[in-house]
């Protein structure tokens, strides 16, 4: 990274990254991102992508993320973090609202308190449930008080569903003009926003417009010169890219964790039994998965928790070690005859969103679960199914965030008491070793109940035009959308 590169993105410069393209300034920049057109203006604790780009560029936190994925300042230009790692005490930027009010510990930690009372019942609020206490300090100061120490608690703020507001509105970086089917995001100057002026602003910053398409749709404007950008890929459309002949040199996936498998929805029939849900788990065939996605870097895993994630202690490995699938076929064909002998063929229904990606991967599921005799038919992403696809981004990279995400508070499927109690030990246990430990049994927990059927790490892409520039894959999916918007100095 060049001297000049890093001094744009200090802290003394948030968010004043590379920009989009060499053309005139006075050209918007041509976002998309997949999704229906109408996600934009979706709000609610569980935002679509296209929401959370459009919140994220309009009501920022006390902290937010760069291009690269790192944590950096927002509302708070600057903060500490006290030796026993239990208090966050931030310094506000000396700013307003947008009603002109000045930013103030008092109202920054109301809206604080807002964001976090509105998501309740989600995995985040889960995330968020060592905050102990948050208060204002004298004049600009937010402090925080955790109960026990987290590691990634910065990157938790950064999330744009953090984001804090007033009245309804918030203070940047980029103001929104609505239009049919889009927004117009332009970015405020830092001045306005208590920030040091930089020098050329006005000649390098420029307009953006985001637009959410279905896949084919951004694709085929990406294709046709009229789109700069495209965000928000999955597997569900990456087979389009080779049929819709897009460069490979345009194609950029993040290196991500997560979970990307099939949920369990109900113990019911077939899969009331968990060493029938187990036989599931066994007969998948997650190397030749691996061939017909044809992502370059895909990591395939049995595990529920990444390996190699945060307080992964290692005690917890792949499962079923020394057998090969011809071992674990015969071992689930047998429980599967079982069944048959007394009840029929087993019949699943597997949801899976639409496109190519998915038929893809139900032709694989569909042909190993024939191989122990089961029948399958595919379903619509949202319709009755006995199990169904999970595809999300790991927020912060540790063991918590993935039992967090199967807990029984947050999903409306198979989950496990066992696991959660003990995942609620290991959040509040102040020792690392002993963390991991619970944190390990809890997975364990899970493992055995056999409620999720990991596949491997999520896949996410994006489209980025030859003369585009701040744009940077990282682990988190995470594609700010002010640095798209400005030109190089």
């Amino acid at each position: 990274m060049s001297p000049k590169l890093r001094r744009l993105l200090s802290p003394l410069a948030p968010l004043v990254a590379l920009g989009a393209c060499n053309s005139a300034s006075d050209r918007a920049v041509e976002a998309v991102v997949i999704g229906e057109p109408g996600s934009l203006f979706a709000s609610g604790p569980r935002l679509p992508l296209a929401a959370q780009l459009v919140r994220s560029s309009t009501i920022e936190g006390l902290v937010g993320f760069d291009e690269r994925g790192r944590v950096v300042p927002a509302l708070a230009d600057r903060w500490i973090v006290t030796d026993d790692g239990l208090s966050y005490i931030f310094r506000l930027r000396d700013g307003t609202w947008p009603d002109k009010t000045p930013l103030t510990g008092d109202n920054a930690r109301a809206a604080l308190v807002q964001a976090i009372a509105a998501l309740r019942g989600t995995a985040l609020a889960q995330d968020l449930s060592g905050i102990a206490e948050v208060r204002a300090m004298a004049g600009r100061v937010v402090e925080i008080r955790l109960r026990q120490q987290q590691p990634d608690f910065l990157q938790l703020l950064a999330q744009p569903e953090l984001g804090l507001a007033r009245k309804g509105r918030g203070a940047g970086p980029m103001r929104l003009k609505r239009e049919e089917g889009s927004v117009l995001l332009t970015p405020i100057a830092p001045e306005d926003r208590g920030l040091p002026q930089v020098e050329g602003w006005a000649e390098r910053s420029r307009k953006l417009r985001l637009s959410a398409l279905p896949a084919e749709r951004a694709i085929s404007r990406f294709n046709a010169g009229e789109a700069d950008v495209v965000l928000g890929g999955r597997l569900a459309d990456f087979p389009r890219l080779d049929a819709s002949g897009v460069s490979r040199g345009a194609i950029r996936l993040d290196p991500v964790a997560g979970l990307f498998g099939l949920a369990v929805v109900a113990p019911q029939g077939f899969l009331a039994a968990a060493e029938n849900r187990e036989a599931i788990a066994m007969t998948i065939d997650r190397d030749a998965l691996a061939i017909a996605l044809n992502v370059g870097g895909w990591a395939a895993t049995t595990r529920i928790v990444n390996p190699g994630a945060g307080d992964d202690n290692g005690t917890v490995g792949e499962r079923w070690p020394g057998e090969e699938l011809a071992e674990r076929r015969a071992t689930a064909a047998a429980r599967v005859a079982r069944w048959r002998a007394d009840k029929g063929r087993p019949q699943l229904r597997i949801a899976l969103p639409t496109g190519p990606g998915s038929d893809l991967l139900f032709t694989r599921l569909r042909s190993d679960l024939e191989a122990i005799g089961i029948a399958s038919r595919k379903v619509a992403e949202n319709a009755p199914a006995d199990l169904r696809l999970v595809d999300t981004v790991a927020r912060y990279p540790r063991a918590g965030w993935f039992l967090n995400q199967l807990s029984c508070t947050n999903v409306r499927t198979l989950c496990s008491a066992a696991a959660d109690r003990l995942a609620a030990q290991a959040l509040a246990e102040t020792d690392p070793a002993r963390r991991a430990d619970l944190f390990a049994q809890a997975e364990a927990q899970l493992t055995i109940a056999n409620s999720f059927i990991p596949f491997g790490v999520p896949i996410r892409w994006s489209l980025i035009s030859g003369s585009t520039t701040g744009f940077m894959p990282n682990p988190w999916n995470v594609h700010p959308l002010l640095p798209l918007a400005m030109l190089p100095k």
